[in-house]
């Protein structure tokens, strides 16, 4: 346990570095040379630091970038840890130099992440006030109308996060048929979910389809945040279901359910996603947002601001760093990218 401690601060310097190299593509409209930048400088920082560590989420095959693959062993040698990253969520919100995309990674000792697939999950997320209030098993209506009670609130007062995708255009027609207020964001699910348990944050409900390791991120954070999440897998098929590789596909996500042994469709439980509570998650900026801000470089300096969270101690920290770039640093930048 004392060795988790005293390795928190090494994930927040993996997933600075991340942000900082994918700074150099905000704006540039090349999503995959910005998540392959990040990936590579993530990569390099894990490899140098002193922990032994399998990647059990990824990301890249849904969205054709490169990616830490799920198996991939990184660090140099220590404790075992199972290590879950998106080195980018919202590579669209970086390519085109729009708000709240971030670098994240969590890490916790072996077999307490639940290694998901890189498909599709249905999510919903609260804060702790309304933890005992969500069960994916019901109609979305329902939960509502609970999360509503237990949030002492009129129905018509709840604020709904959700992805703007044609997907929901239904549940989206459901809630203003309920005069709720909808908050439609074009990605990055992370951000967006965690607002649901920030006191500053009126958003009291996440909900939609979006992606599986994406998912189980948020869980570690909304876990030591003491809010409640639940996900169920959800088949490509599904969310596509007029793609023509769309059977294909699903065939596959089966046969990768079946093989770490869990069902698509099934309801999971937040002790499903993230077992216990010695993990660490780290989430730094890349693009200004409205959890944190994003990297800003004036000639050789740079700054980033790092959401840091222990489960262990439900320690949340804020860490905003400033890194001075001098040649070398520049020198090693253009060998990862």
């Amino acid at each position: 346990m004392l060795r988790m401690r005293n390795i928190v601060f090494e994930f927040s310097r993996i997933t600075e570095q991340g942000a900082l190299a994918a700074y150099k593509y905000i704006g540039r409209y090349d999503k995959n040379a910005a998540d392959g930048a990040a990936v590579k400088a993530m990569r390099y920082m894990m490899n140098i630091l002193d922990f032994n560590g399998e990647i059990v989420i990824g990301e890249g095959e849904m969205d054709e970038a490169p990616m830490l693959y799920i198996g991939e062993k990184v660090g140099k040698g220590g404790m075992n840890l199972d290590i879950a990253v998106d080195p980018i969520d919202g590579t669209k919100l970086v390519s085109e130099g729009k708000n709240n995309s971030v670098c994240v990674l969590a890490a916790a000792e072996k077999g307490l992440i639940l290694k998901a697939p890189d498909m599709y999950m249905e999510k919903l997320a609260v804060n702790e006030t309304a933890k005992d209030a969500i069960d994916l098993d019901l109609p979305l209506k329902d939960n509502l109308l609970n999360i509503a009670t237990a949030l002492n609130k009129e129905i018509s007062d709840l604020t709904v996060a959700i992805l703007d995708r044609e997907r929901h255009e239904e549940t989206i027609n459901m809630m203003k048929s309920l005069n709720i207020k909808i908050y439609t964001f074009s990605d990055g699910d992370i951000v967006t979910g965690l607002l649901t348990c920030m006191p500053f944050s009126d958003v009291d409900v996440l909900y939609g389809i979006g992606g599986a390791p994406e998912g189980v991120l948020l869980a570690t954070a909304v876990r030591a945040l003491g809010g409640n999440m639940q996900g169920k897998l959800i088949p490509y098929s599904k969310v596509y279901p007029n793609d023509s590789n769309c059977k294909e596909l699903a065939k596959i996500e089966k046969e990768r359910c079946a093989e770490i042994g869990v069902k698509i469709g099934k309801k999971l439980e937040l002790d499903d996603l993230v077992r216990g509570d010695d993990f660490i998650f780290s989430l730094t900026g890349i693009t200004n947002g409205d959890l944190v801000q994003g990297v800003h470089r004036v000639n050789n300096m740079a700054t980033t601001e790092t959401l840091l969270i222990r489960g262990k101690s439900q320690t949340i920290r804020i860490i905003k760093s400033t890194h001075l770039l001098d040649k070398k640093d520049d020198y090693l930048l253009d060998l990862l990218l």
